[in-house]
């Protein structure tokens, strides 16, 4: 099998494993959190971005990994992380809070994207042994961001009310079996 062909297999079930993962035991819990409670809690998990650059780390990846990916990687990253360390600062200024969490979500989303982008123009797949160690956190840790700006994004759209009317809507129903 190619390096291409595993690179594509492992991102495909990687993204497929942490969707399944996420519906099953993320998504019901932040949809009945307090919508404060819910975005600390993925701003929590984003906060560790700035780990991404390791990719302007020599040794860490190969020599060889094109400069096009891992420095657009490395600061996009890094600059989500940054993002992310000031949405927690920030929990009880709710009017820094708010436009923190929207530009979180919405940098961090388009820096997946445009990590992506790059990716596929400069073959990525191909060179996929020059990732190192890299390789992990493109398998493991980006499908998981992805899937969680996108149920962030999905929470700041709902009106301000729906968790907490939700969660008293299922005590009662539990109640009542």
């Amino acid at each position: 099998m190619t390096a291409k062909s595993i690179f594509r297999i492992d991102l495909a079930l990687a993204y497929l494993t942490w969707a399944l993962c996420i519906a099953t035991y993320v998504w019901p819990r932040l949809r009945a959190m307090d919508r404060v409670d819910a975005q600390r809690a993925i701003a929590t998990f984003h906060s560790f971005r700035f780990f991404g650059l390791v990719f302007l780390l020599p040794g860490f990846v190969g020599a060889n990994l094109p400069q096009a990916f891992g420095v657009s990687a490395a600061y996009g990253d890094f600059a989500t992380g940054v993002l992310a360390i000031l949405v927690l600062l920030t929990v009880r200024v709710r009017f820094l809070f708010w436009p923190l969490v929207w530009a979180l979500n919405l940098f961090g989303l388009a820096d997946l994207i445009v990590a992506t982008v790059q990716a596929v123009r400069v073959d990525l797949p191909s060179v996929a042994g020059q990732l190192g160690a890299g390789y992990a956190i493109l398998m493991f840790y980006v499908p998981a961001l992805f899937w969680t700006h996108f149920i962030a994004l999905r929470l700041l759209l709902r009106p301000a009310h729906a968790s907490v009317r939700s969660t008293r809507a299922s005590m009662s129903f539990a109640a009542t079996e």
